[in-house]
């Protein structure tokens, strides 16, 4: 069982999902210097990462990204599309898909009940549209509460899932476009007591909708695709009563793929994603000028805030910071066996999550499995940090087709 202290004080209870991500820094001493920066006592940058609530929806449950960097927005369409864009659904040669993916969580500190369960898949309606539907669960595993002293308050077993569904369709013979909605639902405390007010903490529920665009064309044994998906973009969301809610991790994210046929058995891709949070920059001083116990970045609304996201941050260079790089390469033999790798860098005052990933895929008739590892390249601890996962895939296609993404 996960010993876990919760401090049940306002907002604090929110501790149990952002301790998912090991976000590091927030309690950072930061100082200013002569030049009006924050830095810590030794000079360096101050660390200013961006905090959103349910992080778990921004977890890449699929093991073919997993495998690439975490870049999946421009990839072949599989049966996981809907979870980075899902425009590339109207693009799928194959009439259904279904994936099964299980990962692991925290096993580096001996946890074996914490894990992420994704469910997706699609349904092609004609050669121009089709529809796809998914299912993410996460366990926090079980959870002993107590109070500020220490003493005891039961057990609990939080846990959040997103259920989506997302239509697609050809506007062209070259692009794309899809839009989808999503219920959030997260249990992270609930029945618990908020100490010194009676309050009783409450699941959260939110709705969300993403946006996303595809545009791909063939050139001389290759093929070039560019996708662009913005994703949960919804309500706050609050585990109280309190008026002061939080942000979903809402996302814009871009990405390329250049998929080289180098001869009848030998298929290269090379993919790259460039991802960026719409969520408001925390600001280090004078956070709440009109007094009201509310952080002035946290009035907006999501719409307001994911606009301001792209110029609020009060640091040199703070903005282009935000920025979170995926690259990956996917080599295929015959259309059955796969062998991945990729990168993945975020700055250090942004959560500095920097590793390599490696992974392998099997195909064999509908049935598909994938694998990826990833290998931690900084002192930073990851959730993920030397864990296998993996996907199994099932492509109900036509005698004689496939899709060299699955």
């Amino acid at each position: 069982m996960n010993k876990l202290t919760v401090n049940l004080m306002g907002k604090a209870v929110l501790t149990l999902s952002f301790i998912a991500l090991l976000l590091t820094g927030a309690d950072a001493q930061c100082l200013k210097n002569a030049n009006g920066e924050f830095v810590l006592p030794d000079g360096t940058p101050c660390p200013n990462a961006i905090v959103s609530a349910v992080p778990f929806l921004r977890i890449t449950a699929d093991a073919r990204s997993g495998a690439m960097g975490d870049a999946g927005i421009a990839i072949s369409p599989d049966a996981n599309a809907i979870q980075f864009n899902a425009s590339k659904l109207a693009f799928a040669t194959q009439p259904t898909a279904l994936s099964v993916t299980y990962t692991p969580w925290l096993r580096a500190l001996g946890l074996q009940d914490v894990y992420l369960a994704y469910l997706s898949g699609y349904r092609k309606l004609s050669d121009l549209e089709a529809i796809g539907v998914g299912l993410r669960y996460f366990s926090l595993g079980s959870i002993s509460f107590t109070d500020l002293n220490g003493e005891p308050l039961g057990t609990g077993n939080p846990n959040e899932f997103e259920l989506k569904a997302s239509y697609a369709r050809k506007l062209t013979d070259n692009f794309s476009a899809a839009i989808g909605a999503k219920f959030i639902y997260s249990n992270l405390a609930a029945g618990q007591a908020v100490n010194g007010t009676g309050e009783i903490i409450e699941a959260g529920l939110a709705g969300a909708a993403d946006i996303s665009f595809t545009y791909e064309r063939e050139l001389e044994a290759s093929l070039l695709r560019v996708g662009l998906a913005v994703s949960n973009i919804g309500s706050k969301i609050t585990y109280t009563n309190s008026i002061n809610r939080d942000f979903l991790p809402a996302n814009i994210g871009l990405g390329a793929a250049w998929e080289l046929e180098l001869d009848d058995y030998n298929k290269l891709t090379i993919t790259g994603d460039i991802n960026k949070a719409l969520v408001p920059t925390p600001c280090l001083e004078n956070c709440d000028t009109d007094g009201d116990g509310i952080l002035d970045y946290k009035d907006q609304s999501p719409i307001s805030a994911a606009f301001s996201s792209f110029g609020d941050a009060t640091q040199s260079g703070e903005e282009l910071k935000e920025l979170m790089y995926s690259i990956g390469l996917e080599y295929w033999y015959d259309e059955q066996f796969a062998v991945r790798a990729g990168y993945y860098s975020e700055d250090r005052t942004k959560g500095n999550r920097r590793y390599l990933t490696v992974g392998l895929g099997l195909r064999y008739n509908v049935f598909g499995l994938n694998f990826s590892y990833l290998v931690p390249t900084t002192n930073q601890r990851n959730p993920l940090d030397n864990t296998l996962r993996f996907s199994l895939l099932f492509n109900f296609a036509e005698a004689g087709s496939a899709d060299a993404g699955n």
